[in-house]
């Protein structure tokens, strides 16, 4: 039998340095465990406010400067409040009777007294039906109050309930659809439906079986899951909070992030505390010492971990979007929850439990003293991680051209992705009522009708606009709305394209820059619709191209920081950009050849940089923080070797179930978040199964000592 003495000494880095009193170990634990309780108690409630503070409209979210920004500012002059517009649609497979058409105009005219439609702001007081040149079609357009949380009126309910009402009132063989912004707002609504239970159910259940299958025990996957949910729970609260005073911007799709962000970023923090606290209960009989030395342990790289994800979300808040720039505050507070939770909560609910946590496993003393009559780990070549390091070792540099050759096959692809940003009406995967209005409008009407470009200019250049307008070959009519407001006029430009299509967007690009030639520019601005979808893409790509090179450069010196290196670093982050373009490749093949999805905005790809780059140097630093911990004691060969074996399952572990959490997103039938989550998934996989496991040691045990480069001796000591 292994004796505590020897147990102890054979773990000397890892004893504690002071033991309080029997009283203060059993209070210090249920103080945490209370104070997470409590959090948790506040967060519950955090969960149903979440959509009375969630804003879903794209405008929103463009910064001031943006030039349909100043223009929604200014139709507020004009329009006598900020209601937002629904463009009904009625369409039938053969000519509108006449009796179709009274029966059709009555009920139109009935909706200037429904709930939630802003009545005082029709002209006239009663919506007007316009029937299609081609007999088969019929529009009106209403007016829809905009979501006022203190008289609990809702655009999306506004909206169901007038589809609701004209789907059963309407004439045999007439189809019912409500577009505009109004109804493209209801759809995305509707997809963000359920978020809280759904999501947040699947990505448990995925997390549960994946625990429970890893590690064969009933009690530590839940008090892991707890933690999660529990860091979850106290991130919302706060997030809710900030967003009900005004000091960041919430959205359905921040949400779905921060949901998912947090579960599998306290999971994956949790995993590595849980896999050393077991190796430290081999080597203390004390619970205190062995949870003791398991936080010294974690520490540095759980604390390097989330300070790296922390820094490069932040990097968002250089972005000029709005939704972008509250991503990064939100994001960051989601993994100072996780973090924290990982080693406060989960520390002290393993310290009650004890040996007991990992039941009906074989214990951990039953393991270590088998071990240790077994001999030294290095003399027992058993279980898959002892033979990767052997091929590692074995054969480095062939270990590391081959991932390297693969990633970069992989990639060849990525220059396929189409990430230059899709209209609305494709924001929600599945059945939308206002695309399928969109489409019925694009074939009886001008297909900008409902949605028309806005100029405003000032009253005494109204002629000159109005002829620079008509003689544009994207704009099929020109109309003046409402009079003069503060010596300013708006004109209703109806576009021949589909609004955020790309012709569309290519007539209001003729249009400003022909305003500008003209000498107006400043003085006549453009906006709507297509000019918002326009803005926020071009601005998107300025955020790409800025915030990607700030995510690299942060990172490298916060791993140079930790590994006391330069070429480590370096190494480490060429491996994780290459991961990237590879899950980029294979992500272009899928959404173009397997699912024909029509595109994917601009900011998919940043998104998929900042997370796929953040947490794949999560798994990297797990790996290279115990490389370098090895190191110190045995070399940088035996040390990555030792590494790759102590940290092997627990990453892989830990890639799983991130991988399994972000692939939950693609439960919502949103398509910015199914493809986020397909990127994201997929490239954790990869740098689990390849980066992480082959290229980054190999590479390491090939370069030897000058890993650690420009420090001297081992491990840059």
């Amino acid at each position: 039998m292994t004796t505590t003495a020897s147990r102890t000494a054979r773990s000397p880095r890892s004893a504690p340095r002071f033991r309080p009193p029997r009283w203060l170990r059993i209070l210090l634990p249920a103080v945490l465990i209370l104070a997470w309780l409590a959090v948790f108690g506040l967060g519950g409630r955090a969960f149903g406010e979440v959509g009375k503070v969630a804003v879903n409209d794209a405008s929103e979210h463009l910064p001031a400067s943006a030039e349909a920004t100043q223009v929604q500012d200014l139709e507020k002059k004009f329009r006598d409040g900020n209601a937002i517009p629904a463009t009904i649609v009625f369409t039938k497979a053969t000519t509108l009777t006449p009796d179709d058409l009274r029966t059709l105009t009555g009920l139109v005219a009935g909706l200037a007294g429904e709930a939630g439609v802003a009545s005082d702001r029709i002209p006239g007081g009663t919506p007007r039906l316009l029937p299609s040149q081609d007999g088969r079609a019929a529009t009106a357009f209403i007016p829809v109050q905009p979501n006022d949380p203190g008289r609990g009126v809702k655009v999306a309910e506004t909206v169901t309930h007038v589809r609701a009402q004209l789907a059963g009132q309407s004439p045999a063989g007439v189809v019912v659809n409500v577009t505009g912004p109004a109804g493209l707002s209801a759809d995305i609504s509707g997809a963000f439906s359920g978020l809280d239970g759904l999501l947040l159910a699947v990505a448990l259940a995925v997390v549960l079986l994946i625990l429970v299958i890893v590690y064969r025990s009933p009690l530590l996957p839940l008090m892991v899951l707890g933690t999660s949910l529990m860091a979850l729970t106290g991130a919302m609260a706060l997030v809710v909070a900030l967003a009900k005073a005004g000091m960041l911007l919430l959205s359905g799709q921040t949400q779905g992030i921060l949901m998912i962000l947090v579960i599998g970023a306290a999971t994956d923090y949790s995993l590595l505390y849980v896999s050393r606290y077991r190796e430290e209960l081999a080597l203390h009989e004390s619970t205190w010492a062995a949870t003791w030395a398991a936080l010294r342990g974690s520490f540095e790289p759980v604390s390097a971990s989330a300070g790296t994800v922390i820094a490069a979300v932040l990097c968002l808040t250089l972005s000029d979007l709005n939704a972008n720039k509250a991503l990064g505050p939100v994001a960051a507070i989601g993994i100072g929850f996780a973090y924290v939770a990982s080693l406060t909560l989960l520390p002290a609910l393993l310290y009650w439990a004890g040996r007991v946590a990992y039941w009906p496993g074989k214990s951990v003393v039953e393991r270590a003293t088998t071990a240790a009559e077994s001999g030294p780990a290095e003399s027992r070549p058993r279980g898959l991680w002892h033979r990767v390091s052997r091929l590692v070792s074995a054969r480095p540099r062939t270990v590391w051209a081959g991932s390297l050759v693969v990633l970069l096959a992989l990639g060849a692809g990525a220059a396929a992705f189409k990430a230059d940003g899709v209209p609305s009406s494709d924001f929600v995967v599945g059945h939308s009522d206002a695309r399928d209005g969109q489409a019925a409008l694009a074939a009886h009407f001008p297909a900008g009708a409902g949605e028309p470009a806005v100029v405003v200019a000032p009253a005494d250049r109204k002629d000159g606009v109005v002829r620079l307008l008509s003689h544009e070959r994207g704009v099929s009519t020109v109309r003046q709305a409402g009079t003069a407001v503060d010596g300013l006029v708006m004109l209703e430009a109806t576009l021949s394209d589909a609004p955020e299509s790309a012709a569309a967007e290519e007539t209001v690009k003729r249009l400003r820059a022909d305003i500008g030639a003209s000498g107006w520019h400043g003085d006549v601005l453009v906006g709507g619709p297509t000019a918002v979808a326009l803005d926020t893409n071009e601005t998107t790509i300025r955020d790409r191209n800025l915030i990607i090179p700030v995510v690299l450069a942060v990172i490298l010196v916060i791993l140079m920081l930790l590994l006391r290196s330069l070429v480590a670093p370096v190494l480490l982050v060429g491996t994780v950009v290459a991961s990237f373009a590879a899950a980029l490749g294979v992500s272009a093949f899928v959404f173009n050849g397997l699912f024909h999805f029509p595109g994917a905005d601009a900011s998919v790809p940043l998104f998929g940089f900042v997370f796929l780059v953040a947490l794949g140097v999560d798994y990297n630093i797990f790996l290279m923080s115990r490389v370098r911990e090895e190191s110190l004691r045995h070399g940088t060969h035996e040390g990555i070797l030792r590494g790759l074996r102590a940290t092997g399952g627990v990453i892989t572990s830990a890639g799983v179930v991130l991988a399994a959490t972000f692939a939950a997103l693609g439960v919502l039938p949103v398509l910015f978040l199914a493809q986020i989550s397909f990127i994201v998934a997929f490239g954790v996989l990869l740098d689990t199964v390849l980066v992480r496991s082959l290229l980054v040691p190999a590479l390491c045990y090939d370069l030897g000592e000058r890993t650690w480069w420009p420090a001297r001796g081992r491990a840059g000591a």
